[in-house]
């Protein structure tokens, strides 16, 4: 294998593993809260987790499973933030868990020619790779925000790592 399929290979073996991780802290965190927590907005310019999950849905259905996967889809990004009505969490998460799963497979499927080639999302001129990493970056953006708008919900501690930065979970090797 050369350099650079070894080099594609990892980054997306990393992005797939990281996605799995937000997903599952974002499972860990709807599991907590009630229908309410989940759809509870602080005040009018601030999102409920609600929205974030429904939100976190749409950019990996457009920018992974339409645009590299060419799978099809029609995103209504403004519905995303605008859904007032409390949809069931169960439904929600299992939406999000099927376009990851998805995802994931998408982003193995990606080789070190794919990841140069350029593509147009949301008006941006990107390469392959900068999608995966935008998916992964923003996806893990809003994890942060839904754990954090857990905690203040529940008055919990989320942390996966411990005081010395280690991981509770005991994974030392590959993805911190």
């Amino acid at each position: 294998m050369s350099d650079a399929s070894t080099l594609a290979r990892d980054f997306c073996d990393y992005a797939c593993t990281k996605l799995g991780d937000s997903l599952a802290q974002i499972e860990k965190c709807l599991a907590l809260l009630s229908l309410e927590q989940v759809w509870r907005r602080p005040n009018e310019v601030s999102n409920a987790i609600g929205n974030l999950v429904i939100h976190l849905d749409g950019n990996v259905k457009l920018w992974i499973l339409k645009e590299l996967g060419g799978e099809p889809f029609e995103r209504d990004r403004a519905a995303e933030f605008a859904q007032r009505d409390p949809l069931p969490i169960e439904k929600i998460l299992g939406e999000l868990r099927t376009t990851v799963e998805r995802a994931q497979q998408v982003i193995a499927g990606q080789r070190a020619e794919h990841l140069s080639q350029r593509v147009t999302i949301q008006g941006y001129d990107v390469t392959r790779l900068e999608a995966v990493f935008h998916v992964v970056e923003h996806f893990s953006l809003h994890t942060g925000q839904i754990v954090y708008a857990t905690k203040l919900s529940i008055d919990q501690d989320l942390s996966l790592y411990d005081a010395q930065g280690r991981r509770k979970d005991g994974r030392t090797a590959g993805t911190p």
